[in-house]
């Protein structure tokens, strides 16, 4: 199979450029600046963005020249191109930020059946200012090589990944296919196939143990294990008291596997999580105690079923990324929520650890689970619960979350959003109930649209929309008396608030 490597400098579009190149039906991926790789093994490479500058002591540095493969430098590794092979790069008199126009000189293969005149996103504080060897293709008003090419080398200041880019698609389907003459060989279909049967060979006559949330993530890691293994595969569902509503009911409807035990633990959960008000703290003892109530129902099974080999888990692509992983120039965002089991030997098992989200999405319709629903965090509603975890919070949290996904339905929205929720907190507001004063929760209404759950963006609802989900939230829940509606994009917010 085709594949096309990125090679990641901290830029905070690296995770969109290997989805853009998946969303082309060719393979790629990740890979740290500072880890090495085998040439032979991809088609072509793209240098990412970053937040350094290519001439300062500690800037991450690459020898590019060894590369024979055809390379695409993204802004910091256009710079960086340049810089390595005999060329200048300065600061910028004038720093070019957001949509510019950019005007395409010269014919080349980078800007096939593009126009002359093309609205591109910038984000650039340094410019290459010299590169005699390289033959220039485009400028804009304040960078004069704005994109070039020098032998089996292309650059590019601007980002072509981003949506703001009008025609960036066409720019790295030009690299990704005349460039680089690569064949569409990466669908969801085919993933599916390749994944059961790798995981057939991998266990053999060996046996899985999982948790399963009733998420997307897990429910389709654990439906392709089922698909590989059948009976062979041991699911164990732990209700923590932090679902969404009627969400074990629905769970169990379509986690529909021979061997899938049911544990309810949520008044063991509260207990510990009683006074706490530190998210990460939360997250931990959620973490901890799942990973207790998990082990000793494992146990369980391996006294029945003798030595179970596999430890199988829903993680995917952003979970690594969050998690600081691959690489080492990623900030850690929260805390990994997936099970280890610290007095138990297991050989991790991930069928989607390579999958964005929206890619996990395609692979739940083509196996006919309920792929539209919302994403929902691992620590549950903890993570919609600022502050200290009470049952009247929780209470609120889940109704509130519950008319939010209503009305979003109701008004056809549910499906073009990613995420929908409503989030509680200490906060109180003044309200008026009849003719009484009264003192009650503000609740905070988020939801978002992505598409790759790297990047998000808030939805511009409808008032009438607000308006209806204010009004049932305040005379449905009790003890609410605000709604608020959250308009936060990540970056710089996160989705959940914890």
């Amino acid at each position: 199979m085709d594949k096309i490597v990125v090679i990641d400098f901290g830029g905070q579009y690296t995770h969109l450029i290997a989805r853009r190149i998946r969303q082309l039906g060719v393979y790629s991926e990740i890979n740290p600046y500072k880890v090495e790789f085998d040439e032979n093994e991809y088609k072509g490479i793209i240098l990412s963005g970053g937040p350094g500058s290519v001439y300062a002591s500690n800037a991450p540095k690459l020898d590019v020249s060894k590369f024979k493969i055809p390379v695409l430098g993204i802004c910091y590794g256009h710079q960086l191109i340049a810089h390595e092979l005999g060329g200048k790069v300065d600061p910028s008199t004038t720093r070019e930020y957001g949509k510019t126009v950019l005007s395409v000189e010269n014919n080349n293969t980078l800007f096939k059946d593009l126009s002359d005149k093309e609205i591109v996103w910038m984000s650039h504080g340094d410019k290459v200012t010299d590169f005699n060897e390289a033959k220039v293709y485009a400028h804009t008003e304040n960078t004069p090589m704005a994109a070039y090419s020098y032998k089996n080398f292309y650059g590019l200041q601007f980002h072509p990944e981003v949506q703001h880019t009008l025609h960036g698609m066409q720019i790295l389907s030009n690299f990704v296919f005349e460039i680089c003459q690569c064949k569409k060989e990466w669908s969801m279909g085919d993933f599916i196939e390749k994944s059961v049967q790798e995981i057939r060979e991998i266990v053999k006559e060996d046996h899985v143990l999982m948790g399963v949330s009733g998420g997307i993530d897990s429910t389709v890691a654990a439906t392709l294990v089922n698909h590989a293994i059948g009976d062979k595969l041991h699911c164990i569902f732990v209700d923590h008291g932090l679902l969404r509503k009627n969400e074990v009911e629905d769970a169990l409807s379509y986690l529909k596997f021979e061997n899938l035990e049911q544990i309810e633990a949520s008044e063991l959960f509260l207990q510990r999580l009683k006074g706490i008000k530190d998210p990460e703290e939360k997250r931990h003892i959620i973490a901890s105690t799942f990973i207790e109530v998990f082990e000793k129902a494992a146990k369980g099974l391996e006294q029945k079923y003798g030595n179970i080999r596999f430890l199988g888990q829903g993680t995917i692509y952003s979970d690594r990324i969050e998690s600081a992983d691959p690489s080492e120039e990623a900030s850690r965002i929260k805390s990994h929520h997936n099970v280890v089991l610290p007095d138990m030997e297991f050989e991790l098992l991930e069928p989607l650890k390579e999958l964005y989200k929206d890619e996990v999405r395609e692979v739940a319709r083509q196996l006919n689970l309920p792929w539209k629903r919302h994403p929902f965090p691992g620590p549950g509603l903890a993570a919609r619960i600022i502050g200290e975890i009470t049952k009247d919070k929780i209470r609120i949290c889940r109704d509130a979350s519950y008319i939010v996904e209503e009305e979003l339905k109701n008004a056809g929205i549910y499906d073009l959003c990613f995420m929908c929720f409503a989030v509680v907190g200490d906060d109180l507001a003044t309200g008026v109930m009849g003719d009484a004063r009264n003192i009650g929760h503000i609740v905070t209404v988020r939801v978002i649209q992505s598409d790759d759950i790297m990047t998000a963006d808030w939805m511009k609802l409808p008032y009438e929309v607000l308006e209806k989900i204010s009004n049932r939230i305040t005379n449905e829940v009790k003890n609410v008396t605000w709604v608020t509606y959250a308009i936060s994009s990540k970056p710089p917010a996160c989705m959940e608030p914890q």
